[in-house]
């Protein structure tokens, strides 16, 4: 069983940046393979990062690209969302979720076992 927790969102301008966290519970945190989505009033839930057990690989939604980076520090069992040049449509809630234990990348939330309460991100024009 896997908990997640995220935080670092808010209420920014345009072209801002923020840093999402998400702590996570359990003891075998570096074979777990984590991602964000997020989801907008009315749309469904998007691929927007994900990263490796190990944190070598690490893979963008198109649209994130240039912009966001998703890295991890396994000794504090988190994982992070860096969000820079912010635009009004990356308004969302975002969350964090987690693959079973030794699972490979996907960018379906369908695959993703374990998820996040979701913070919300708000960005004004």
């Amino acid at each position: 069983q896997v908990q997640l927790v995220e935080s670092g969102g808010g209420l920014v301008q345009a072209g801002d940046s923020l840093r999402l966290s998400c702590a996570a519970s359990g003891r075998t945190f570096s074979s777990i393979f984590l991602g964000w989505f997020r989801q907008a009033p009315g749309a469904e839930r998007e691929f927007v990062a994900a990263i490796s057990g190990s944190g070598g690989s690490t893979y963008l939604g198109d649209f994130v690209k240039g912009r966001f980076t998703i890295s991890r520090d396994n000794a504090k069992n988190t994982v992070y969302l860096q969000m820079n040049s912010l635009k009004p449509e990356d308004t969302a809630v975002y969350y964090c979720a987690a693959r079973r234990s030794y699972s490979s990348l996907s960018y379906f939330p369908k695959d993703y076992a374990y998820w996040g309460q979701g913070t919300q991100v708000t960005v004004s024009s």
